[in-house]
C-alpha cells in the first residue's frame, strides 16, 4: 500500500489530496472518488499532478503548507 499526494488544478484554485491506493492506477482513480464526495458540483479539472509517492510502512504522512501551493489566477 502507498499514500500519494496530489495536486488537482482547477481554474479556481489548487486543491491538494492525499489518497492510499495499492498502485498508482488506483490512486488518480481515487482522486476523481473523492474530489466527487467532497464537492457538491462536478470539478473542471485541467490538471492532475502526483507529486510524492511513499510506500506505508508503520508510519507515513505529508505536510502540506499552505504557502507552498501557488493559487490559480
Amino acid at each position: 500500500m502507498y499514500l500519494y499526494r496530489f495536486l488537482v488544478k482547477t481554474k479556481e484554485k489548487e486543491i491538494p489530496v492525499i489518497i492510499a491506493a495499492e498502485n498508482d492506477l488506483k490512486a488518480f482513480e481515487q482522486v476523481d472518488v473523492e474530489l466527487e464526495k467532497f464537492y457538491l458540483k462536478v470539478l473542471d479539472i485541467e490538471d492532475v499532478t502526483l507529486y510524492e509517492k511513499k510506500k506505508i510502512r508503520k508510519s507515513a504522512g505529508f505536510v502540506i503548507d499552505e504557502s507552498d501551493v501557488t493559487l490559480c489566477t
